[in-house]
Formats: structure tokens, C-alpha cells, sequence
């Protein structure tokens, strides 16, 4: 079994740029082997494989012009290049679109390590070619410091690391083989939960996760950025020269002072996130069951579309589903068209007529009366509870 860690590299000013000179021809590679694959269709020919490619890339780095490409390890325009491929691969199998050219501007700064030349300690790691010096206190430049020590095992086998920039940091992800975990056979009972905008999480158990989006410290966080934003639209405007805008250093540093503000908010969320899902998973549920929520088509609903994004109801399922993976409970997903909220738990009558607006739900069968929120986790409780006797 495949898991994936993450995390984050402080590099130096010199480091900093070799790896944004690293970025940069995997990004060249692969806008190169794009090129390839259009000239080639065009002219007639069939789909040219990523082997034929990367022998094409060795001839073309040979020329006067591109002798540049040596500074940068062999690895990182290979694997540019078999990417390239792979995407044309998916887009002729109909699992994605046609591949786009990637941009300087807008595309996230990333690149691939060989995994049999990278090294850990346990406060650091070791990547290929960053100093091309031969000398010994040169070479140290090749480690980089660990934000987070012993994160990643030493002694193992890494599967496809990749560098890459968040807009303000670089971050090193590696997946390692590890055991397959057993069953969970602790006798708990499983737990429903349903996801919402009000809280973020009810369980069947009666507990719930209250939506971070509402505490004052998000709250103020998120009125500095508004006031931010306005800041950089003025600057802008007064910068605007005919019907272009110019950008100055002090939008620059304003902008990247909004980068930060937002980063911010989004760890404090996925944090929040990391949280919850952990102190479920400790509570070792036979089993777990959620629904398969509609998120594109919730961001639709322009009332709601901005706090449906900053649940990050998405995000909660994806924890969720590998965090159960890595500990053995049993992830039950019901259908996105099973009536949770407007079946009553009681009795098991629906309600069609159910609102949203409607956050108790009163049973006209049985005379229940109970939370919306708390009645579909129960619902989702006994669609589990079913699932599991089959």
C-alpha cells in the first residue's frame, strides 16, 4: 500500500533559485514534447511514444543553442517528457482534455526527483545536481532542511517524489510502501456523518463539528483580506495607464501580502479538517458512512457557492477516505439521490416536501421532531448499518 507525505523545504536564497531554474526547464520539456506531438499530428503521423520522444530530446539537447539544459539533472526533463506523453494518452482515451501548453505566469512551478538518488535524514534532504560543483563545502547546497523533522522514514522505498511552489514556499511530496492495515475488529459501532454549510460536520453519534468559518478569528481574518483586495483594485486603477493596468513593486508586495493572508486561511481550514477526520478515526467506528455530495453543481447556487467552498466539503471526504484506508475502517458511500434529510429516522416516512430552509424536521407519520442535520446522519447511520449485514 501507497502513502503519500508531504512536506515543506526551507531553502536558501541560492537554493530558491536553483529550484525555480529546475521548474523552468521541466517546463520548457514539456511544452517541447507538446510541440512534437502537434507538429506531428498535423503532418499525418501517429501518436509518438514518450521512448521515442525522450531519444528525440537527448539529439535536440546536444545542439549549440541548448547546451543549457545540462545544469539541470537529466531526470527532471526525462520525466517532463514522459508526462507530456501520458497526458496525450489520457486525452485519446477520453479521460481528460486535450493538453494545454504550460505558461510561465500561471502554471505551478514543479518538477520530478529520481527516487533512487534522493536521500533523508532525519532534519533533512539530500536532491540531485542543485550544485553542479565538484567541491565538498560546495556540495552541502545539494541537502535541504526539513520543516517538519522525522516526517519522512529514512530507511525506505520512495515512489515518484515531486518539488513544487505554493505561490510563497516549496514543498518535496514522496509515497512510500507501506503495510496493508487490518480490519478494524475493536466492536464500536459505525457512525453516519452528514457534511453541511451550517456545521461542518454532524455525526449520528450526537456529536458535532462547528464551522470554523464562524469563529472571530476567521472572521477577522477575512475582513483584513476584503480590505486588502479593495487596497490592490485602487492601486491598480491609479496605476492605469489608457486601457492597460501597470504594475508596480508596491502592488507587488501588496499582492503578496494577500498571498499570504489567503494561505493562511486555507491552513487554518484544511488544519481544522485534519482535526476532525483524526479525532473520528481514533474513535475506531467499524465503519463510517457519508454521502457522495454534488459539489460542482452546490457551487451552482450563487447564495451558497461561497461558503460551500469554504467548507471544503471535497477536501473532508478525500481525508477521510485515506485516512480510512490507512487505518482499516470500512468507508461507506450512499448515493447522492438517497433521501437522508427527508426520510425520518424514526418511523422511515419521506417527506418530499422538505425545504432547505427547513432545519427541523417534523415527522406528519409519526409526530418526530428533530434536527435536519442530526436526523440524516442517523439516516446515513442505518443505510451503513444495512450495507454491512448484507
Amino acid at each position: 500500500m501507497l502513502k503519500t507525505l508531504r512536506v515543506m523545504l526551507v531553502a536558501n536564497k541560492n537554493q530558491n533559485t536553483r529550484l525555480f531554474q529546475f521548474a523552468g526547464t521541466a517546463r520548457f520539456a514539456y511544452n517541447w514534447a507538446l510541440e512534437q506531438e502537434k507538429k506531428n499530428y498535423e503532418a499525418g503521423g501517429k501518436f509518438i511514444n514518450d521512448y521515442e520522444l525522450r531519444k528525440r530530446f537527448t539529439v535536440f539537447k546536444q545542439e549549440a543553442d541548448n547546451r543549457w539544459l545540462y545544469t539541470v539533472s537529466n531526470n527532471v526533463c526525462k520525466q517532463a517528457v514522459k508526462d507530456a506523453a501520458d497526458a496525450y494518452k489520457k486525452f485519446f482515451k477520453g479521460l481528460a482534455e486535450h493538453p494545454k501548453y504550460k505558461s510561465r505566469k500561471r502554471s505551478k512551478p514543479s518538477f520530478y526527483v529520481d527516487p533512487i538518488k534522493i536521500k533523508f535524514t532525519e532534519t533533512h534532504v539530500k536532491l540531485e545536481n542543485i550544485v553542479l560543483s565538484k567541491k565538498k563545502n560546495r556540495k552541502t547546497a545539494n541537502w535541504f532542511r526539513l520543516a517538519e523533522h522525522e516526517r519522512i522514514p529514512i530507511d525506505s522505498k520512495y515512489f515518484n517524489p515531486r518539488v513544487s511552489f505554493d505561490g510563497l514556499n516549496w514543498f518535496l511530496t514522496v509515497g512510500i510502501e507501506i503495510e496493508e492495515p487490518a480490519s478494524i475488529t475493536s466492536g464500536n459501532d459505525g457512525i453516519g456523518i452528514d457534511l453541511g454549510v451550517k456545521d461542518l460536520a454532524i455525526c449520528s453519534s450526537g456529536r458535532v463539528y462547528k464551522n470554523i468559518n464562524k469563529t472571530s478569528r476567521v472572521r477577522r481574518l477575512k475582513k483584513k483580506q476584503r480590505k486588502l483586495q479593495r487596497k490592490i483594485s485602487r492601486k491598480y486603477e491609479r496605476n492605469k495607464k489608457g486601457a492597460s493596468y501597470q504594475k508596480t513593486r508596491n502592488i507587488i508586495k501588496s499582492e503578496k501580502q494577500l498571498l499570504r493572508l489567503t494561505h493562511r486561511l486555507t491552513d487554518i481550514r484544511t488544519n481544522y479538517i485534519q482535526q476532525v477526520t483524526a479525532e473520528i478515526v481514533k474513535r475506531e467506528p467499524s465503519f463510517i458512512v457519508m454521502e457522495d455530495l454534488n459539489v460542482s453543481g452546490m457551487m451552482k447556487n450563487r447564495h451558497l457557492a461561497r461558503a460551500v467552498q469554504e467548507q471544503k466539503l471535497a477536501e473532508f471526504y478525500r481525508i477521510m477516505q485515506y485516512k480510512c484506508d490507512w487505518n482499516g475502517i470500512t468507508l461507506i458511500t450512499a448515493n447522492r439521490f438517497y433521501a437522508s434529510s427527508k426520510t425520518c429516522s424514526v418511523c422511515g416516512n419521506i417527506k418530499k416536501d422538505l425545504k432547505l430552509s427547513d432545519r427541523t424536521y417534523h415527522c406528519e407519520h409519526c409526530g418526530a421532531v428533530i434536527n435536519r442535520d442530526f436526523n440524516a446522519s442517523v439516516n446515513l447511520y442505518k443505510y451503513g448499518k444495512s450495507v454491512i449485514n448484507q
